[in-house]
């Protein structure tokens, strides 16, 4: 091509006499370069400095094979293309190849390399194994991906084409570059995979370990792969209070102890981003602290901060807040990785919670299955001491002074049962729901129940032992008698919830007893609907018994506790009076 200060075009099409009136346009203002023919023939052409390409009438319309090729010549336009580019040849040699490939695989011109030699013989992650093959074999398009040296991945895809004017099959192959979005991708999975982990515990370990030791190795787990992961070093964890709204510190590493104890609620303002994202339940990037109103210092000389709130259910549980001393420190990409993994960590949270409540309940349902099955029985024990003791009054007191002692164990042995209940299964590591609500007015109150039916003793064991009450039985009016007289100081009843029918006597005759006794035991009768042959309950109201005194069988739970507090309550108010 001479030379001028014109600059140069490449014209492509055909010579004929037609197209001369055009070549001779454009020659005013350009150098014109014509080519015709094949691939190969064009390839001096374009060593030359051309400004542009100028495609004949009809050159591309049914030369569809040919076009690629042309395009592919054009280094003005695919050298500035964001993605590598390269021609092939059918022995898979680079024939040519753009700036931007070139650059990537560090090759002046990477011309007579096979493909794949000059990615270093890279990992071919598929799909397809043999992509280059296959686009020669089926004559369509092949796609893989590929791993390279210093942890690089590209996108390829073949496109086989042939000339006019050659039989040989060529490839067009672009190559992208997808390392950010593949590392992205794998650090994804790999945070996921530790969130999974954070609370992955064989049934084993949750056996062998207690709820402290369970909560210790969360909190540890989470710092691990908050630091090996996201390169976060100075983290802080905090715990929505649904009650109250308060944020509770859970976990915190290089915060400020300070800030760490500072006391923050779930609220958009004068609460400090933390209280912000509980309050609002969206992430909140802080680029620059000195100039948000919302940052509240949680690490001296922090620049930057990164919150997201933990969900569960769709309801915030709480936050987890990461700081820099750099200033924009955070992108949206770490943004985006500290959700996801936040996502596990309120799943984690929640699973110990589950764990901590399950064994709770187990232990609860543990303590009171043995409580109800040793309740009984240590109630025998009672009642056989009683009667023998009402034999030996009088006679022997060192026989007198050992079932003393034997009463005490007895008693000793439900109450330790008790202590070891609230000891495996404290009542904070229950959930509310599944809390019984406390009543001040039964705890620790002594309850004795008569009734010859086995079935009402363990029920009122059962339903009163749950809101802290000591209660003992008796089969009939003799034995809660002798129960009652014999009962020491410390073991004195509260109140007698009897049967207006027992095998020895009636319910009222049992109250009259009772009011005979220097400090008379305040007494509720039981009754089903049927007919009260004896009156009882009419005359013992007629002695004195408080109207509210009285429980209908089958009685309701909530009729029972509240007719239990009604007595004890009035009895007080008389003992006061």
């Amino acid at each position: 091509m001479a030379t001028n200060s014109k600059p140069s075009i490449l014209y492509v099409g055909p010579s004929s006499p037609d197209a001369q009136p055009l070549l001779e346009q454009l020659r005013q203002q350009f150098e014109v370069v014509t080519a015709e023919g094949s691939l190969a023939s064009l390839a001096p052409q374009w060593d030359s400095h051309l400004v542009g390409v100028f495609f004949g009438a009809g050159t591309l319309a049914g030369s569809t094979n040919a076009s690629p090729a042309l395009l592919l010549r054009n280094q003005r336009i695919l050298d500035e293309m964001p993605s590598g580019v390269a021609l092939l040849d059918a022995d898979s040699r680079i024939l040519w190849a753009n700036q931007c490939l070139r650059s990537w695989l560090g090759d002046g011109t990477l011309a007579g390399q096979t493909f794949f030699d000059a990615f270093g013989n890279p990992e071919i992650l598929g799909p397809d194994f043999a992509p280059l093959q296959t686009a020669v074999a089926t004559s369509g398009p092949a796609n893989t991906n590929l791993h390279c040296g210093e942890n690089r991945y590209y996108q390829i895809h073949c496109v086989p084409f042939r000339s006019d004017s050659q039989d040989a099959c060529q490839l067009l192959v672009t190559v992208r570059d997808v390392t950010t979005e593949t590392l992205q991708q794998q650090k994804m999975a790999a945070i996921h995979k530790a969130g999974v982990a954070l609370a992955d515990l064989t049934a084993e370990e949750v056996f062998q370990m207690q709820v402290e030791e369970r909560i210790e190795l969360l909190k540890s787990n989470i710092l691990h792969y908050t630091k090996d992961l996201l390169a976060f070093d100075v983290v802080e964890i905090r715990l929505l209070e649904q009650d109250t709204g308060e944020l509770v510190p859970l976990l915190s590493e290089g915060i400020d102890e300070e800030a760490a104890k500072r006391r923050l609620y779930a609220k958009t303002t004068g609460q400090g981003v933390t209280g912000f994202v509980a309050s609002t339940g969206k992430s909140y990037l802080c680029e620059n602290t000195t100039q948000d109103p919302l940052y509240i210092e949680g690490v001296r000389g922090a620049k930057s901060s990164l919150t997201v709130p933990l969900i569960q259910h769709d309801k915030v549980i709480g936050t987890f807040n990461v700081e820099s001393p750099e200033p924009r420190k955070f992108t949206e990409s770490d943004l985006q990785f500290l959700e996801i993994f936040s996502r596990d960590v309120a799943n984690a949270l929640n699973t110990l919670e589950l764990l901590i409540a399950q064994q709770a309940n187990t232990a609860q349902a543990s303590v009171e299955a043995i409580h109800r099955e040793v309740a009984l029985p240590v109630d025998e024990i009672l009642n056989d001491a009683v009667h023998v003791m009402e034999a030996y009054i009088g006679h022997d007191p060192r026989v007198l002074e050992r079932l003393q002692r034997i009463l005490r164990n007895a008693r000793d042995i439900k109450q330790l049962i008790h202590k070891v209940g609230q000891e495996m299964a404290p009542a904070e590591a229950v959930p509310a729901s599944a809390q019984v609500q406390r009543r001040p007015t039964l705890c620790g109150r002594r309850v004795l129940v008569v009734d010859d039916d086995e079935s009402v003793r363990s029920a009122a064991h059962s339903l009163l032992d749950r809101f802290e009450c000591v209660v003992e039985t008796a089969h009939d009016g003799d034995e809660a008698f002798f129960m009652i007289r014999n009962a020491s100081l410390d073991s004195s009843y509260d109140v007698v919830i009897s049967a207006i029918r027992l095998p020895d006597m009636t319910g009222y005759d049992l109250y009259v007893k009772l009011k005979g006794l220097n400090e008379p035991v305040p007494m509720i009768l039981m009754t089903g609907f049927g007919y009260d042959r004896d009156h009882t309950i009419v005359k013992a109201r007629q002695a004195g018994l408080p109207a509210n005194a009285v429980l209908f069988k089958p009685f309701r739970l909530d009729q029972l506790l509240e007719t239990v507090e009604g007595t004890i309550e009035t009895a007080g108010k008389v003992q006061q009076a």
